[in-house]
């Protein structure tokens, strides 16, 4: 059984009581790991410890912070069998999605160092004689990151990596479902030379978050928030934040649609949809959700993804390679269950899969969906795939556009135009035409709309996210005044 510590200025600690939780191996329903139950004297140790650290490192020069998060991508990846371990005994995931999760996070990591001098300003023409006016950005200051289970390694590094690049110190609050995966981050991290403060790991027992989330976002030291989950604990964290005026940049939930218009090319359209409804079990924010299928082609296209989804293997991940694997626990995999037959129950045609065995879950296609059942709105987080049908392009668009989130989306064409004045009009943090909605590199500004949330990972968009644009000028010479 993997035994998690928390990890505070630069030591391993055990809680501030004593305490400590067990996280559930999914498919065996024994324990998987021990960790540390942070109480908020934990939490308070973990932010002035970042505090303190943060002088220092917002003074470390970008070529010192390069240095670092270069050794930590490749400390990072020296642990690739320990993160893919744990990551099937604490999620369930598949030995292929755990090791493509430590291959981005090397990625992100690296993508961050090459961010340190992009920390940048400008002059600005003033109308004050002998003035010199600059904007420049400056770090924050404490940034506490918040990551989900599902992609825990790109996701935690996310978390932390740019707020580190731009000068920022970090408090990573892990994931109750896999502390040991979230608390192997904070070692990698640790054993780059990151000194002490700069990084700082906390775990909780699942009874507690809301306490400990809670307690990071009201210290009057934490500057900055960003919190990766769903969109219901993210309206929380959103409203306790805005009554400290604290900035919070969140990535929320999805329900993601991929239109595929009549002269769409049907073996691409198939293929992008399996993958992007089936990976990692479908429990991805990208996820495709919804296939906005015109009718002229529906027929022919539901008869390939669901004959392309009845193929694909399923099994407990830890006896080897697989296409799904387990779904996060017994209380999700009921979920879907019941979002499955609630739809079969008003008229929809289970077309593939629709079958649940304890944590595993068949890919699953469902034919005529429609707005009475919750399918159609609700997110799965599984490996289900909802399919609507559609009279031409003005309602595909609509029907893509029917949903309160709006992360991700795609659109099929053979007609690069018609695509393009689509997808412009989707209302999507992300659109891909002609290819699947699960894609993310670590440079794109990555960001939803509605309640998938606001702010942007990635890139300079997250150099703006994670520093302070200030005004300053320097008066070079006499000046008049009125008076």
């Amino acid at each position: 059984m993997n035994e998690v510590a928390l990890l505070i200025d630069g030591q391993s600690l055990p809680a501030h009581d004593g305490r400590s939780f067990q996280r559930i191996d999914p498919m065996k329903q024994s324990p998987a790991t021990q960790a540390a139950a942070a109480a908020l004297a934990d939490v308070t140790a973990a932010v002035r410890s970042a505090a303190a650290a943060f002088p220092a490192w917002a003074a470390t020069g970008p070529g010192r912070r390069r240095e670092l998060l270069l050794r930590a991508a490749d400390a990072l990846f020296a642990h690739r069998a320990e993160f893919v371990k744990c990551m099937i005994e604490e999620t369930g995931a598949t030995e292929g999605w755990a090791a493509f999760n430590v291959v981005t996070g090397a990625s992100l990591l690296r993508e961050a160092a090459s961010m340190t001098t992009q920390v940048s300003g400008e002059i600005i023409p003033t109308d004050v004689p002998d003035n010199l006016a600059m904007a420049i950005r400056q770090p924050l200051g404490v940034c506490v990151g918040i990551a989900p289970w599902n992609a825990p390694v790109i996701l935690g590094v996310r978390a932390m990596a740019v707020p580190l690049a731009c000068g920022n110190t970090v408090v990573f609050k892990a994931s109750e479902a896999c502390p040991a995966v979230h608390r192997l981050i904070g070692t990698a991290l640790q054993e780059a030379g990151f000194p002490n403060g700069v990084i700082n790991v906390i775990t909780n027992a699942p009874e507690d978050a809301v306490e400990v989330v809670g307690a990071l976002i009201d210290h009057p030291l934490v500057k900055h928030m960003n919190f990766t989950g769903s969109t219901r604990v993210g309206r929380i964290v959103a409203e306790r934040a805005a009554r400290h005026l604290k900035p919070v940049l969140l990535e929320l939930g999805g329900k993601a649609p991929m239109i595929v218009l009549d002269d769409a090319n049907l073996d691409a359209a198939v293929d992008a949809a399996a993958f992007g409804a089936f990976l990692n079990q479908g429990q991805i924010c990208m996820s495709t959700e919804r296939i906005v299928v015109d009718n002229k082609i529906a027929d022919e296209f539901v008869k390939r993804l669901s004959t392309k989804a009845a193929s694909l293997p399923l099994r407990d991940p830890a006896l080897g390679p697989t296409v799904l694997g387990s779904i996060v626990d017994e209380g999700s995999a009921l979920r879907i269950s019941e979002l499955i037959a609630d739809a079969a129950d008003k008229g929809a045609r289970v077309t593939a899969g629709g079958k649940c065995a304890g944590t595993l879950v068949e890919a699953t296609v469902i034919d005529h969906v429609t707005p009475e059942m919750r399918l159609y709105a609700e997110e799965s987080f599984g490996p289900v795939v909802c399919v609507i049908r559609v009279d031409g392009d003005d309602e595909a668009l609509r029907v893509a556009n029917d949903t309160e989130f709006g992360l991700s989306a795609s659109v099929f064409s053979e007609d690069f135009a018609r695509a393009w004045n689509l997808a412009r009009r989707v209302e999507s943090g992300i659109c891909h035409i002609n290819g699947p909605t699960v894609h993310d590199e670590p440079q794109m500004p990555f960001g939803g709309v509605k309640a998938s949330g606001y702010g942007r990972f990635g890139g300079k968009a997250a150099v703006e996210e994670f520093t302070v644009l200030r005004w300053i000028t320097v008066q070079t010479g006499a000046r008049h005044y009125p008076f």
